[in-house]
């Protein structure tokens, strides 16, 4: 019994390692993100994760946003950036799979074709 339960504690605390090693996105990551016609702009992410938390900016050519509602569950995270054009409020929702130094990205516009695209951390 004793043995069961150091096996199932043992488990626990290796996928616990696992998750945490594979959700370390903190830091600056940079990305040339596709707008409209076809053109990119360059974008810099800054995140800070707690637990499953994730919190951070984003700066782009128009000035720097927070993320709000951020999330990381194992290599996948997702935020959302509220941005304001001509008065009306347009939510962008991110989705992100972290593969190693970069992130593989979604960007929702509700009404719009969602966009791809990678972001590669920032060197040091």
């Amino acid at each position: 019994m004793k043995l069961r339960i150091v096996g199932s504690v043992l488990g626990a605390l290796v996928v616990f390692a696992l998750t945490a090693i594979a959700a370390d996105v903190s830091g600056k990551w940079i990305a040339q993100v596709p707008g409209r016609g076809g053109q990119t702009r360059e974008v810099t992410f800054t995140f800070k994760v707690d637990g499953d938390k994730l919190t951070g900016t984003m700066s782009t050519p128009m000035g720097e946003r927070e993320i709000s509602d951020g999330k990381v569950s194992g290599d996948e995270i997702s935020f959302t950036i509220l941005m304001s054009f001509g008065g009306n409020e347009v939510k962008m929702l991110y989705k992100g799979k972290v593969e190693g130094d970069q992130i593989k990205f979604t960007r929702q516009v509700e009404g719009r074709e969602p966009v791809e695209f990678t972001a590669r951390r920032a060197a040091t």
